[in-house]
């Protein structure tokens, strides 16, 4: 094998391991959520806070979510900007802007070099028949058919990408 095919196949298992690792840390961060029993109340105060971070403090949070390939929802990673949260009719909209730093696709992106996008994500209670009847909040894009399952850390925040989001 040649050094570049070497070095490409290097990348390429790289990105793989890192699509592994964003698999399961969203697993485990959407398994937690539900054995935490969160409701979309406080799932919405929490967005509320975001937003009133965003426009303090320029504040953009760590975001693992789904994005669906034909059969097969596979992890993406990128930077949530709260602009605001919405309750009208019994539905609780998002406003954000989103900064992609991982798809499979493309493997690590760098801020800044695709430009963000425009997203209003849903807050809602979903069934769980699983478990017995119980409730499990969940977090989707509304404008966008393959976005789901957004899962915002509070504890991973930046803001410094402000100049990206716009």
């Amino acid at each position: 094998m040649d050094e570049k095919n070497l070095v490409t196949s290097y990348r390429r298992w790289l990105t793989f391991q890192q699509q592994a690792r964003l698999d399961h840390e969203h697993h485990g961060a959407r398994q937690k959520l539900e054995e935490s029993k969160v409701s979309s109340t406080r799932m919405t105060e929490a967005y509320r806070s975001m937003a009133a971070k965003a426009a303090s403090e320029g504040a953009s949070y760590r975001t693992l979510f789904l994005r669906d390939h034909d059969d097969t929802a596979l992890a993406c990673e990128g930077w949530l900007f709260v602009r605001r949260v919405l309750a009208e009719g019994g539905s609780t909209r998002v406003r954000a802007t989103l900064l992609t730093t991982f798809t499979l696709e493309e493997g690590r992106i760098e801020p800044g070099s695709h430009p963000a996008e425009k997203v209003t994500l849903e807050i809602f209670d979903q069934l769980n028949l699983d478990r017995g009847m119980s409730t499990v909040v969940r977090v989707d894009r509304i404008d966008g058919n393959r976005d789901t399952r957004f899962i915002t850390l509070l504890d991973s925040v930046r803001g410094d990408l402000r100049r990206h989001m716009q």
